[in-house]
């Protein structure tokens, strides 16, 4: 099976029954295939579930964690459990993979020594929370490593309306990659992924009028396209007095790889809800040089209205290991 046609969760057909009177067989999820160029959970299309752990290791066994990764759905801690959709993903830190530097700390970040930075990443995706926590903890002691952090989220599903929702309410991630080759993968089938916690100010952001919501994110709520009109962002479109229709200030407009200068990240972020004021984004983003994602958030330091309403509490990049087989095992 080839690196793209793994990805796709497809629905098994029923089998049609032979025997008068008998029903079909009901439609099962194929399962995700751990194997491949790349390894899975970048690309997979977003599962509704997600576990983000980062670990201590001193001398991580990547052929071993991989090996545990293959094995993940004979695991006795996930016997009975639904698996199919199941990913789990790799990522090492700047101290294990020259292929990545560390985050530098950006105007706003409130991160703690113990969640900034880390040896190794472990991403753990699926559409049921159980599978999802279980797996995570299996692996997690497979790594033979100690936890920094680790945070559990989630997603609504994507509709006709648009993609997933974030916790402020609006549509999240909308502008992907078209040269995935060029803007997401590494010539070693890797990639470098950059994992940041943000905290929103729900409450407060919710409590203003849907126009001005709309403002600080350049879009509308109800199905997320730009305040330019259309389908796609126009920073240069304006009214008929000439004030431009994306604010100057907008999310959109500060966060647009156009004004960054730099390619499209691939998003798969997912929501939190720690209880109480702690609430907001585990931001993911996989890149092919980790400038995209710097560049873009110095360039959102300068004037992004929704940063108002955001703080990073966590933050690391991780070099995510190009995929494996059972004959190529997993490693740098």
């Amino acid at each position: 099976m080839n690196a793209i046609s793994r990805r796709n969760l497809l629905l098994g057909a029923g089998t049609a029954a032979l025997a008068a009177g008998c029903a079909p067989a009901p439609a099962t999820p194929s399962a995700i295939d751990p194997y491949g160029v790349h390894q899975a959970g970048v690309d997979t299309p977003a599962q509704r579930h997600c576990a983000v752990s980062v670990w201590n290791v001193p001398e991580p066994d990547v052929a071993a964690l991989g090996r545990e990764i293959a094995a993940l759905r004979g695991n006795p801690a996930l016997e009975g459990m639904p698996t199919a959709d199941l990913t789990a993903t790799i990522g090492l830190g700047p101290r294990l993979s020259p292929a990545v530097a560390e985050l530098p700390e950006f105007p706003g970040d409130r991160v703690a020594p113990s969640e900034r930075g880390g040896d190794l990443l472990l991403q753990i995706c699926g559409d049921d929370p159980l599978s999802v926590s279980l797996a995570s903890d299996a692996l997690g002691r497979a790594t033979r490593g100690t936890l920094r952090w680790k945070q559990n989220a989630f997603r609504g599903p994507s509709t006709s309306a648009g993609p997933a929702r974030n916790m402020l309410g609006f549509p999240d991630g909308m502008v992907v990659p078209t040269e995935p080759a060029r803007e997401v993968w590494l010539d070693d089938g890797g990639t470098i992924a950059v994992v940041r916690r943000m905290r929103l100010a729900v409450g407060d952001f919710l409590a203003r009028p849907v126009a001005e919501q709309e403002r600080v994110f350049g879009r509308r709520k109800a199905d997320g396209k730009p305040l330019s009109g259309g389908d796609e962002v126009d920073l240069g479109a304006k009214s008929p007095d000439g004030q431009y229709l994306i604010p100057a200030d907008a999310h959109v407009r500060w966060a647009h790889p156009l004004s960054a200068g730099v390619p499209t990240m691939l998003r798969r972020s997912y929501n939190y809800d720690n209880g109480g004021d702690d609430r907001g984004l585990l931001f993911i983003s996989f890149q092919r040089e980790l400038r995209t994602f710097v560049n873009t958030a110095y360039r959102m330091a300068d004037g992004d209205a929704l940063l108002r309403f955001a703080t990073t509490t966590a933050s690391a990049a991780f070099h995510v290991l190009p995929g494996f087989s059972a004959g190529r095992p997993l490693s740098l």
